[in-house]
């Protein structure tokens, strides 16, 4: 009862942003094939937002504009657009069969290209409100790294890259791909330092990680990175930090009603209060399977230490959270707050270095994880099993684990409300996206059938449903641009050449001027309900992918 009720209360939750979403999109996409149908001359005899039982109607001139019961989709009825239909000699000229092959073309693709346009319109305004771009922020840099050898430091923000200035991070990340082995001068703001510091870099080539990008490599300097640790701490047994009340997975919010972000921003602040009273305002689950937070106040006179590691007190990345059910980890007895010290002998700096470790196991044997549990070492064998493990882009990886979640929180890096610089700049920047976003839906399409992207991502209107919900909670500026994106996925679906498709009516029009005939009725028959096969098939499939996210997710 409690995951239907659930389903129930996400679906009504969903339903005002979604019809929304795509009642406007389908009113766009037809209304383009209604323009150009009625700027062709064909009498349009029904335009109608939904499918099926009309629930309001009204009659102007030759058409009758309805709103039908169900919300899925939309069409507009053109006379004469059923083959072998009896019209009269007087009555061709509005017919859309009897239009000429280039005409009927034309009234079929505007339906797709108005979902193009309506895009970039969308885009335009969201560049003109202005969207929450990142920050050329830099995060955590690692001291082994080039990065910090070169001179970069956490928290560092860049102002130019080559003399050319940046205002986010995917323009400082475009400048970096254009300069792959060369040496580059970065213009760094640093906290503390009233003029910028200039650092010396070179990017190297590495393989892109966004499946859906057409390029191939990106440029990188190994440790300039965007993100940053949260506040979350690891908390050693029998250390000042225990004793004190803090926990393994308490993120300190306040010392000192001083707001903190970031990991990294806890030893400046904590050290020179040493010996003194101190307020930590610390959020904390008060069990792993708790939905909220709760927030604790402590009160305490730090001891004097000389380091974060002397309060006991570290990231909590190596610490972990939880052992999943029938797991080999669960087997042998790993337990949730075990603190990884060493996998195979390999010390665990990271928790990067724990899965570089347990990727390069080759299925002989069992591994060694050492572990601290309560002040004592523990030394654990456990043998890893094959899973298969999604991705960020939607696909499949299959690799041996052992069934380990850890305490990683990483903190939201910095945003910013970037506003294109006029109407111009706006609808400049409404196209370029539009396009970028074109590009990556083609491709994911490629990926898809290159098995790159597992077929379980495949959404369907639950799905947009909850992509509406969720955006339109977020703020006006995700909507549309959820929207946007959503509109060019119609555009390309819609220009896939299955027969019940757009493409597939374009499809046997081409074929139709190409040869100077149309094809044949029964040919065309056959193609119709072939498509309409797989439209169906493609349709209950996304239902069912969107079905088993639901109900997993309750």
């Amino acid at each position: 009862m409690d995951i239907i009720f659930g389903y129930l209360q996400s679906g009504l939750s969903a339903f005002v942003p979604f019809v929304i979403l795509l009642g406007l999109l389908i009113f766009v996409h037809e209304l383009g094939h209604f323009a150009v149908a009625k700027w062709c001359g064909v009498r349009v005899e029904t335009f109608s937002l939904g499918f099926g039982k009309k629930i309001l109607k009204y009659k102007k001139g030759d058409t009758t504009y309805a709103l039908s019961l169900i919300p899925l989709g939309g069409y507009v009825k053109m006379f004469g657009d059923e083959v072998g239909a009896d019209i009269s000699a007087a009555d061709k000229k509005y017919s859309f069969l009897h239009k000429n092959v280039w005409q009927r073309i034309a009234i079929v693709l505007a339906g797709p290209l108005m979902n193009f346009f309506f895009a970039i319109l969308v885009l335009f305004v969201v560049a003109l409100i202005g969207e929450d771009a990142r920050k050329p922020a830099v995060g955590d840099v690692a001291a082994e790294t080039s990065a910090y050898q070169a001179g970069v430091r956490s928290g560092d923000m860049v102002i130019s890259v080559g003399g050319a200035g940046v205002r986010t991070w995917d323009e400082f990340q475009h400048e970096m791909n254009q300069r792959v082995g060369q040496v580059v001068e970065l213009s760094l703001q640093r906290y503390g330092f009233n003029e910028p510091v200039k650092v010396q870099v070179s990017p190297q080539s590495r393989p892109n990680p966004n499946i859906l990008s057409l390029d191939e490599n990106i440029g990188e300097v190994p440790g300039l990175v965007n993100h940053s640790y949260a506040a979350v701490v690891g908390i050693r047994s029998k250390t000042p930090s225990e004793k004190i009340g803090l926990r393994t997975g308490d993120r300190i919010a306040k010392i000192n009603g001083k707001e903190i972000q970031y990991f990294r921003e806890i030893e400046p602040l904590i050290l020179p209060l040493q010996g003194q009273t101190v307020s930590l305002e610390v959020e904390r689950w008060p069990s792993l399977g708790a939905s909220k937070s709760e927030t604790v106040m402590i009160d305490t006179q730090l001891p004097s230490f000389s380091s974060l590691e002397a309060l006991g007190l570290e990231k909590s990345e190596l610490y972990l959270s939880k052992i999943v059910e029938k797991s080999p980890a669960e087997k042998a007895g790993l337990l949730a707050g075990d603190r990884i010290l060493k996998v195979d002998g390999v010390d665990a700096k990271s928790w990067e270095s724990v899965l570089d470790v347990v990727k390069a196991y080759k299925g002989e044997g069992n591994m060694t994880f050492t572990v601290l549990r309560q002040g004592e070492i523990k030394d654990i064998a456990i043998k890893p099993e094959i899973t298969a493990q999604m991705n960020a882009q939607g696909g499949e990886d299959k690799r041996y684990t052992v069934g380990i979640m850890p305490w990683i929180a990483m903190a939201m890096p910095p945003f910013e409300k970037i506003s294109a610089d006029g109407v111009f700049p706006a609808l400049k920047r409404g196209f370029d996206r539009t396009i970028d976003i074109t590009v990556m839906t083609v491709v994911s399409f490629l990926r898809l059938a290159q098995s790159k992207i597992s077929p379980k991502s495949i959404g369907g209107v639950i799905s947009i449903g909850q992509a509406a919900s969720e955006t339109f909670k977020t703020g006006i500026t995700q909507f549309l641009t959820m929207m946007a994106i959503i509109s060019v996925n119609l555009f390309i679906l819609n220009l896939l050449p299955i027969p019940v498709l757009d493409g597939g009516h374009l499809l046997f029009y081409a074929v139709e001027a190409i040869r100077g005939a149309p094809l044949s009725m029964r040919k065309m028959e056959i193609a119709q309900q072939v498509g309409l096969v797989l439209l169906m098939s493609l349709m209950v499939f996304a239902l069912f992918n969107d079905f088993t996210r639901l109900f997993a997710s309750h």
